[in-house]
């Protein structure tokens, strides 16, 4: 199957543990469907609902974006941010491309405390 990049779009963790939760009560529903894709849309359901996403919403991932938008980030690095919220100078390094040339001290600590604002730690992290 070929995708042209005109339909081509990034989803955070978030929005494909939405589609996923979606398509697998539509699978319950119809129990026509191949036993294979239920595994494979049940364990990612699972693993997702693992990670940082199960806290996120909408709301919080717009308000991050609009956030971001004055430290000129890429769109890939944006979306590692809102996936696997960095809460540590190193983790902004891993990130960020040319990050000690591209954000200042005071930016990365902004960035984190953006993080922390919009996605607060969950209790298990």
């Amino acid at each position: 199957m070929e995708t042209t990049k005109t339909n081509a779009a990034f989803l955070c963790n978030f929005e494909v543990m939405q589609i996923l939760q979606q398509l697998k009560d539509s699978t319950q529903k119809k129990h026509k469907r191949e036993g294979s894709l239920a595994t494979v849309t049940y364990e990612t359901v699972h693993y997702l609902q693992d990670t940082e996403c199960k806290t996120q919403s909408p709301q919080s991932i717009q308000k991050f974006l609009e956030a971001m938008k004055k430290f000129k980030l890429t769109k890939i690095e944006k979306l590692m941010m809102v996936n696997t919220p960095p809460r540590t100078e190193l983790e902004i390094q891993l990130i960020v491309q040319e990050s000690e040339e591209r954000l200042s001290e005071d930016d990365v600590r902004s960035v984190i405390d953006i993080v922390n604002e919009c996605f607060p730690p969950s209790e298990a992290s």
